[in-house]
């Protein structure tokens, strides 16, 4: 059979590359992972080009055989162990060895410059469905959590000082808020990258009059990227797919930190399943929070692929440049560190155990109801600001008393306004002071039962919607 070029652009060089700069410059060690990619990408090309006339349909259909082939016989070890440039050059050499000098026209009319583009746009769509897939599920475990917790109550902090009593579920359904807009990020990405580069070329489009609609319907892309040499050097899609991973890495480290406070003794909210903790080698009692703490950390890991990429395309002349190959490994280490979070942490949430007593005990001290008594005022007609310093007064006597703003009798309160009177004492109970905050997302009992019925119904639309999705694609990518 006919050997492929040792490189794919040697016929211009005299001089053999430096074998140092040569291993150094190689990226098969981390680009080998864009295989399935790459053969899902060369199988649409191969369609193009022989609608253009360049393959035969007995050729298309060697080919075709050949890449699945590829696919289906090749393992991680053998692309470590090729000599490969890289996950283009792999194929290429790979192909002809299954079926000869055949292989050799596969590469016409294409460059790698846009083989890349597309490679790493089709890596990129698939770890956002990956993505957006456990962040449903992550959801669901919190809905999951809410509706357990039913009208349970806890402490809601500022400052990370004691404010005003909230429900459990209210608490919960705020991330559920936080992860359908960071699935909205994703969503929004998905869109603006699900372009085809292929038939750009190497910067200025195919030499070949390609129809360049065919690779686009086969790989699932809306359409055809517009211009070429936006084509082959746009890496937005990978900068915004990390900026997109850090802003939800942000909410996952919050979630973590909050657990993480929660579970100590000091708080004492919750329980952390022992199947997602360790302990210390040095002291027998310890139960660590590692899956929080971690959590917080790999949010770390995200933030700074998202700015690593920014500073490698910040001042990259167009198109195509070589500092783009080091685009790839902050790209897959977002997507790898999503995935070991996302896989981990719906069955984590479900295993929590809240300490109910605990939290609704928190709640009977601190002057959490100050806000609800001072609204009991509103309704008796003094003005707001007059009622904030009326039980600004009565906290400060009961703060020197010992007791709660409940615990005062009807005369000492009297002290502070003559507007008191016995139905007082309702107005600042537990459930009435969930229930005056009766407004569209606010902690009232009802409230809440709504919300957490809408957020289920949003989170299951989303989900029926991504399992149609990835059906469709899935018949393309099968085609």
């Amino acid at each position: 059979m006919t050997e492929a070029p040792a490189k794919m652009w040697a016929g211009r060089f005299r001089v053999a590359a430096d074998p140092q700069f040569e291993a150094w410059q190689r990226s098969l060690r981390f680009d080998g992972r864009l295989l399935p990619q790459e053969v899902a990408a060369s199988k649409a090309h191969a369609r193009a080009i022989a609608a253009a006339g360049i393959l035969l349909p007995a050729e298309l259909d060697t080919t075709m055989r050949g890449l699945d082939a590829i696919l289906a016989r090749v393992t991680r070890g053998s692309i470590a162990s090729s000599e490969a440039e890289d996950i283009h050059h792999f194929v290429e050499l790979a192909l002809t060895a299954e079926i000869g000098s055949l292989a050799l026209k596969l590469h016409t009319g294409r460059s790698r410059n846009e083989q890349i583009a597309t490679d790493l746009r089709l890596f990129v769509r698939d770890s956002i469905d990956g993505t957006i897939a456990g962040l449903l599920d992550w959801a669901l475990a919190l809905l999951e959590l809410a509706a357990e917790a039913d009208t349970a109550a806890m402490p809601s902090y500022t400052h990370l000082q004691r404010a005003e009593p909230v429900l459990v579920a209210h608490w919960l359904l705020a991330y559920v808020e936080m992860i359908l807009r960071d699935i909205s990020r994703f969503e929004d990405c998905r869109a603006r990258l699900n372009f085809c580069p292929l038939g750009s070329g190497a910067v200025a489009g195919a030499t070949l009059a390609l129809d360049r609609t065919i690779a686009a319907r086969e790989l699932g892309f809306a359409a055809p990227t517009a211009n070429s040499m936006d084509a082959t050097s746009d890496r937005d899609f990978a900068l915004e797919f990390a900026q997109a991973a850090s802003a939800l890495g942000i909410h996952l480290s919050r979630f973590a930190e909050e657990l993480t406070l929660y579970s100590t003794a000091e708080f004492g909210f919750l329980d952390l399943p022992e199947e997602f903790s360790t302990g210390s080698s040095a002291m027998p009692q310890k139960k660590n929070p590692d899956l929080t703490e971690l959590l917080r950390g790999k949010s770390g890991r995200l933030l700074g692929a998202a700015t690593a990429l920014a500073t490698l395309l910040k001042g990259l002349p167009l198109a195509y440049n070589k500092d783009m190959q080091e685009t790839q490994e902050p790209v897959f280490e977002v997507a790898d560190t999503l995935g070991g979070i996302l896989e981990l942490l719906p069955g984590f949430s479900r295993a929590l155990t809240f300490r109910y007593d605990r939290m609704r005990a928190a709640t009977q001290s601190g002057f959490l109801n100050a806000m609800a008594a001072a609204t009991y005022l509103v309704h008796k007609g003094v003005p707001f600001r007059k009622a904030h310093e009326k039980i600004g007064n009565a906290v400060r006597y009961s703060l020197d008393k010992g007791c709660e703003l409940g615990d005062l009798s009807l005369d000492e309160l009297r002290q502070f306004g003559e507007e008191f009177d016995s139905d007082f004492f309702a107005a600042v109970t537990l459930e009435a002071t969930l229930d005056c905050h009766d407004v569209i997302g606010g902690t009232a009992r009802e409230r809440v039962r709504g919300a957490l019925a809408e957020a289920r119904s949003r989170v299951q639309a989303l989900s029926d919607r991504y399992g149609r999705v990835q059906e469709s694609e899935a018949s393309h990518a099968g085609a």
